[in-house]
C-alpha cells in the first residue's frame, strides 16, 4: 500500500469514527442498552441480544433499519434479555424487515434463550457457532457473515467512540471486516481486494490490508471505507 493512500484512509477513519455520523445508525440500539448498564439498569446479555439483532437487522436503508429496529424493542418493552428469557415471542409470517419475518425474528429469540440459560455473555462463541446456533442458518465455510462482523466490532472496539467496547476478552486485531456489497465495492475501488468473490476469504484480505496501517486494531478500516462513502455519494444503505 503506497504512503498516498494509507494518509488517506488514515484521515478518513480519524474523521469518520465519530458518534455524529452514526446517529441514524443500528448502532444506536446497543448504545441506548449501554448507557443503561451504565446506570445499573440494564445486563451485558441486553447489550448483547440489541446488537446481534440490530446487526441481523442491518440491511438496506438505514431510516428503514432505524425505524424497523424500533419496532423489534417495542416489542420486547425495551427489556430484550426478560423478552427471550421469557419464552413468549411475536411469531408471524409476515415482514419485521424486509425478507425477515417475526417467526424468524421468535427463532432466533428461542435459540438465544438455550444459550443464556448455559451462560451469562455470548462472548467467546465463534462466528459458525453464532450463525448456525443463533441465527439458524447452515454452515458455510465461505461465509463471510457481515452481521456478526459488524456485532463483533460494535462489542469489542473500545476507543470510546462510536464503538461500545463491552467485550473485554477479545482482542481488537482478532476482528474482521464486515464485508457487504458495498464495503466490497468500496474496498475495491481502493485496490484493497483484487478478489471477485464476497466470502470470508476477501473480507480476511480486506482485513490485512487495514493491518498495514493499524496492525492491533485493523476495524478502524471500516470508519475508512465509510468515509470513502461519503466522499464518494455513498448512499445511505448498509447491505
Amino acid at each position: 500500500m503506497d504512503k498516498s493512500l494509507k494518509e488517506t484512509l488514515i484521515g478518513w477513519a480519524q474523521e469518520y469514527n465519530d458518534p455524529k455520523y452514526f446517529t441514524e445508525d443500528p448502532i444506536i440500539f446497543p448504545r441506548f442498552f449501554t448507557e443503561k448498564y451504565d446506570k445499573g439498569l440494564a445486563v451485558i446479555a441486553d447489550i448483547e441480544i440489541s446488537a446481534l439483532l440490530s446487526a441481523h437487522l442491518a440491511w438496506g436503508r438505514r431510516s428503514m433499519i432505524v425505524r424497523d429496529c424500533n419496532r423489534m424493542f417495542e416489542e420486547m418493552g425495551w427489556q430484550p434479555y426478560e423478552y427471550v428469557m421469557n419464552g413468549e415471542y411475536r411469531n408471524e409470517d409476515v415482514s419485521l424487515h424486509r425478507t425477515i419475518k417475526w417467526s424468524e425474528f421468535a427463532g432466533i429469540c428461542s435459540r438465544l434463550r438455550s444459550l443464556y440459560m448455559e451462560r451469562s455473555s455470548i462472548e467467546g462463541i465463534g462466528d459458525m457457532e453464532i450463525r448456525t446456533r443463533v441465527f439458524g442458518q447452515k454452515e458455510d465455510r465461505k461465509a463471510p457473515n457481515k452481521k456478526i462482523s459488524m456485532m463483533r466490532r460494535w462489542l469489542v472496539r473500545d476507543d470510546g467512540k462510536v464503538d461500545l467496547g463491552i467485550w473485554k476478552n477479545t482482542s481488537k486485531e482478532s476482528l474482521i471486516i464486515p464485508l457487504d456489497v458495498h464495503v466490497y465495492g468500496q474496498a475495491s475501488a481502493l485496490g484493497l481486494t483484487q478478489r471477485r468473490q464476497k466470502d470470508i476469504l476477501t473480507a480476511r484480505e480486506i482485513t490485512d490490508a487495514f493491518k498495514e496501517i493499524w496492525p492491533d486494531d485493523p476495524c478502524m478500516g471500516d470508519f475508512a471505507l465509510f468515509g470513502y462513502g461519503v466522499t464518494h455519494k455513498k448512499s445511505d444503505r448498509t447491505e
